[in-house]
């Protein structure tokens, strides 16, 4: 048996966006391991299973996820595996340990077809791979019977790995037009942000009994930022506030339509989610995008 002072917290996808951010909010609340893939391969139930009962953590945070919306297409097994598979087995594994699992799900888990922002029982039905897979990895949570609570975020941005907003701050430095989808509408999430709720959230358990804190509050939750945008006036705002703007080369900022931008994988026309559920439970509020868009530049750890 492995003796601990402190009740250890293992972090999936650790070099990710949220991930990174999660292993720095949560390293107060107890020992934090964030393994790299040679250590804990999504794709191998055995590898994960065998790793978690040789380690046996109080909580299991799951930031993992196969993100390439558009590749995912044409990878749908590869996509079902990591997505859909891997938290299955988290899960188990979880329960196996009577341990806690806190999972990131998505936006793309719904149509896009409401008008007003969506609540938790409204009914997925997503209209990608990707989605589809986030809301199959949801189901098997929840089937594996153990403690969990799953987080739906969305349009995650943040300083490191591929984002919308390392994007946009790239292509400014060509000179050309940026062409950018004006008819898609969602919440843009900083991911320090939802590092920080998670991190406040876990921290209403005492003496770190996450099992009973999520046991006692299972199910879905949207956390996203208030307010909402479309991706062109997320662009317009990223261009602006963009610390390094004096790089700028590009010749305008143009409006074009989803059909216009032809991707591999269709997006819901509108993603916003309510917050009010997470609110009113954990006390869980995130600031208007635009305010942690500001406090994303005013950090400045962009690598």
């Amino acid at each position: 048996m492995i003796s601990r002072e402190r009740p250890l917290i293992i972090i999936t996808g650790g070099t990710g966006q949220i991930g990174f951010e999660l292993v720095r909010a949560l390293s107060p609340l107890g020992e934090v391991l964030a393994p790299r893939r040679a250590e804990l391969d999504l794709t191998r139930p055995a590898q994960m299973r065998a790793y978690l009962r040789e380690r046996r953590p109080s909580l299991i945070v799951n930031a993992a996820a196969y993100t390439a919306v558009d590749r995912a297409e044409t990878e749908p097994d590869l996509c079902y595996t990591i997505n859909a598979e891997a938290p299955g087995v988290l899960a188990e594994e979880a329960r196996r340990a009577d341990a806690a699992l806190l999972h990131y799900s998505t936006d793309y888990v719904f149509d896009g077809r409401k008008r007003t922002p969506y609540i938790e029982s409204d009914s997925p039905s997503p209209l990608n791979v990707y989605g589809a897979s986030k809301l199959a990895g949801e189901r098997a949570i929840e089937a594996a019977g153990g403690t969990w609570l799953v987080l739906r975020t969305s349009w995650v941005f943040g300083a490191r790995r591929g984002n919308f907003v390392r994007t946009i701050r790239r292509l400014a430095r060509d000179a050309r037009p940026i062409r950018v989808v004006m008819d898609q509408s969602g919440t843009p999430t900083w991911s320090r942000s939802v590092a920080i709720a998670t991190a406040e959230l876990l921290a209403r358990s005492r003496d770190q009994r996450w099992s009973e804190l999520l046991r006692s509050h299972a199910g879905v939750y949207h956390l996203t930022s208030a307010e909402s945008t479309t991706w062109l006036e997320f662009a317009r705002a990223i261009l602006a506030r963009d610390p390094a703007r004096h790089e700028h080369c590009y010749t305008s900022l143009d409006p074009i339509t989803s059909r216009e931008f032809s991707a591999a994988a269709e997006r819901p026309a509108y993603s916003v989610l309510s917050s009010e559920r997470a609110r009113t439970t954990f006390g869980l509020r995130l600031p208007p995008w635009e305010a942690q868009l500001s406090a994303l530049f005013a950090d400045g750890d962009f690598n």
